[in-house]
């Protein structure tokens, strides 16, 4: 037993490590030592869940720095160094530096560190969720070493209370579902696995920084790192910056839930008692709004619910850990008890109330400094710049060579849409129809157009015009039902019938209409109808059965092989017919296939002057 342990010894391991014989093993991984490099201040009630967790999903090691702890997180850190399954280090902060770039500093030169394979630097609040394979790291160290990656950059996703006030014991990722949208861009903060070599990197808190006698050599075009959905990373990203941007954005292989709230109670008991970095009035209501975001429930985290809680009951088996662990969760309930009879508890509580109701379109997110263009640039090296100036030519290059096809920028988030949260959304007017700027729904630039009042501007001014006197028009994919309510309200004389297949849209279309005042009539229906499996044979029945003068085709299901079946059977024919929306996001390329199919079945066009991007439309009768 004692040689097999010491075999499983990591490398830079401290003379405390493994002295006490547990049967909870760590964990070998293929790719060598993989090691996840964090702080902590007074987290007591949660070291247990956290360690369990990034036991479970695969790390090998878990280097923990700790200072100024009053509730027992150090003792229980040690406790697990003794039983083999953490490394616990103080962290001494000399004079005029804050904690976590101390602790940093610390683990440069840390033996285990050092001679690391993978490394990973994140907080105590955040736990990390692989989605890819069996969710692992193994799995997904593989799947990053097979693209002749060494890194992965990982996107936060931001979770707030889920409405919870009370102190729970229950585990943090079982207590808290919801979070923001994938495509709020204020929660695209990252942190970064990769892998590690002290010589050429030296760690920081959201991605290492390669050290300056490398910058100008081979060793850059040798980093190759992905982001969070297995894409390639841009070239800046090697150098500066901390956040995703929209080109980089993705969770479809790994994001870092970040719990940085928890329940009222939570944050009760963390305002009172200081945070890692000591910022000053970190934990005021400013900051709950920002962090206290439940638009979209995600519950990725508890297919680990099973392994993780089997590897906290193993924990806990150790009568010294279970101690530890008991004791710091009765001194936060102590600590609960006597801020519940005080009058700032409950201020606070009535603030985070109120802080709980700002709509997330409300939420601003200051950055630390106001960011100095001029400046990043100076300190910029002539490799950063060179390589930055190339990414932007390639870039303009590539759209330049996309010509004279052009794509519209996607109005609707990609992937399911999740609206069954309750939250408060904002509504904006957009030409006669009040639009909800709800980021769950939305696009970052579709929202700012909303907020502009500018929502599907150009095809909102020119349809009034184009459609005929009394004119039946099919609107199929009609997505939020903008486009059919503005047409209801400058075009009384139309009947307006809308499709749309996706539930959580067909919920928002509702919506826009019960708050718009329009109510479903025989001239303005929402069929019930879907295109389903077999779209062209949907498609051909509902123009048959309605016989509408004008089809307006934003459906993406109606594919250009779709409609080269659809199209020459029907009959009678709508004497109009519109691409828009989603159908032109997605077939755009497709465009001169599709208009040769329309030309043989009679349509001529594009005829009525759209942006030809956004909209294209095609009519029976050539123009005069």
């Amino acid at each position: 037993m004692k040689a097999e342990r010491k075999a499983k010894k990591p490398r830079g391991a401290s003379d405390q490590w493994g002295t006490v014989p547990f049967g909870l093993q760590r964990h070998i991984s293929p790719h060598g030592q993989v090691t996840a490099v964090s702080m902590m201040k007074d987290e007591g009630p949660f070291v247990i869940e956290w360690i369990a967790h990034h036991l479970a999903i695969g790390f090998t090691d878990l280097v923990v720095y700790t200072n100024d702890c009053s509730d027992g997180t150090d003792d229980m850190l040690i406790r697990l160094e003794e039983l083999g399954l953490a490394h616990h280090r103080r962290n001494v902060i000399p004079e005029g530096l804050r904690p976590q770039p101390s602790a940093l500093n610390h683990a440069q030169e840390e033996p285990v560190v050092c001679k690391s394979d993978w490394v990973m630097v994140f907080d105590a609040d955040e736990f990390l969720s692989i989605r890819y394979g069996n969710g692992t790291l193994d799995d997904l160290i593989s799947a990053t070493k097979a693209q002749g990656a060494n890194g992965i950059v990982v996107t936060w996703r931001i979770f707030g209370s889920g409405g919870v006030v009370d102190w729970s014991r229950a585990p943090v990722t079982e207590q808290y579902l919801h979070a923001a949208p994938p495509m709020w861009n204020k929660g695209w903060g990252v942190k970064t696995l990769f892998k590690f070599d002290p010589d050429y990197w030296k760690l920081g808190i959201h991605r290492p920084k390669m050290k300056n006698r490398h910058i100008d050599t081979p060793f850059p075009d040798t980093v190759k790192w992905l982001t969070g959905s297995g894409k390639e990373m841009e070239d800046y990203f090697k150098f500066r910056g901390w956040r995703s941007i929209t080109r980089t954005v993705g969770y479809d292989w790994v994001q870092l839930n970040h719990y940085a709230v928890k329940s009222v109670d939570s944050y009760a008991i963390r305002k009172m008692r200081g945070n890692v970095n000591n910022k000053k009035d970190k934990y005021n209501s400013d900051y709950w709004s920002l962090q206290d975001r439940n638009e979209v429930r995600d519950d990725t985290m508890l297919r680990y619910s099973d392994r993780r809680n089997a590897i906290m009951a193993q924990l806990l088996e150790d009568p010294v850990l279970n101690h530890l662990h008991l004791a710091a969760i009765d001194r936060a309930e102590a600590r609960l008890a006597e801020l519940k009879q005080t009058d700032a508890y409950h201020e606070l509580v009535a603030d985070l109330a109120k802080a709980s109701a700002v709509p997330i379109t409300q939420i601003t997110a200051k950055p630390p400094q106001a960011r100095d263009k001029e400046k990043i640039a100076a300190l910029m090296s002539d490799v950063e710049k060179r390589r930055n100036a190339k990414a932007k030519e390639d870039r303009k290059s590539a759209s330049q060579e996309a010509k004279p096809v052009v794509t519209p920028m996607g109005s609707y988030v990609s992937g399911p849409i999740d609206i069954t949260a309750k939250i408060s959304v904002e509504w904006q007017l957009n030409h006669t129809v009040d639009v909800p700027l709800d980021p769950r729904v939305f696009t970052p630039p579709a929202l700012a157009v909303i907020a502009t009042g500018k929502f599907e501007r150009g095809i909102a001014r020119r349809m009034p015009f184009v459609l005929p006197e009394g004119a039946v028009v099919l609107d199929l994919g009609a997505g939020c039902g903008f486009l059919s309510a503005h047409l209801a309200r400058v075009r009384p004389d139309l009947t307006l019938l809308m499709q749309e297949d996706d539930p959580a849209l067909r919920e928002v279309l509702i919506q826009l209409c019960r708050h718009n005042a329009r109510d479903f009539s025989d001239r303005f229906r929402l069929i019930d109808e879907p295109i389903g499996k077999d779209p062209a044979t949907a498609a051909t029945a509902m123009v048959g059965a309605r016989q509408p003068t004008a089809v307006i085709c934003a459906h993406p299901a109606l594919s250009p092989a779709v409609l080269a079946d659809m199209l020459p059977t029907l009959d009678p024919r709508p004497a109009q017919f519109f691409l828009t929306g989603r159908w032109m996001e997605r077939w755009h390329a497709d465009l001169p296939q599709v208009e040769a199919t329309l030309q043989s079945a009679g349509w001529h066009g594009p005829q009525f002057g759209f942006d030809p991007v956004l909209t294209r439309g095609y009519a029976r009768q050539s123009p005069k």
